[in-house]
């Protein structure tokens, strides 16, 4: 096989790879930090939330998890109301219409309630960070 054509059939696996682990939800150049983000806990108990918090976290399990793991979304740093806004939107603009404005309501309306109650001591320490 000569050179030129070496190269081709190479790029060619890699891309296939690479398109692969795309479709399976995965990216093939993932940042260590997200990375851990998909490493740890991967759900929350919610029994003690009220109903409505509930329904909206089967909405943010439902949603989130078509295109990365729902861990990321419970695991990363974003706390503050404004950076979940920031995250959700973007999210929705990603996922086109796959994601409603209503169910990013629910999503946003659950991430905020969560950071605030689950992740209330980072929530409390960004907030005084931010002068607020």
């Amino acid at each position: 096989m000569n050179k030129t054509l070496s190269v081709v059939v190479a790029t060619a696996i890699v891309g296939v790879i690479g398109g692969a682990a795309v479709l399976r939800g995965q990216d093939p150049a993932l940042d260590p930090r997200i990375a851990a983000y998909d490493k740890g806990a991967a759900k929350i108990d919610v029994s003690k939330y009220p109903a409505d918090m509930q329904a909206n976290y089967k909405v943010f399990t439902t949603k989130c998890s078509k295109c990365h793991t729902v861990a990321r979304a419970i695991n990363c740093e974003f706390a503050l109301d404004d950076e979940w806004e920031r995250y959700v939107k973007r999210m929705m603009n990603k996922a086109g219409t796959f994601i409603s404005a209503g169910e990013g309501k629910q999503i946003y309306d659950f991430v905020t309630y969560d950071s605030k109650t689950r992740k209330k001591a980072l929530y409390d320490r960004k907030l005084k960070e931010a002068g607020k």
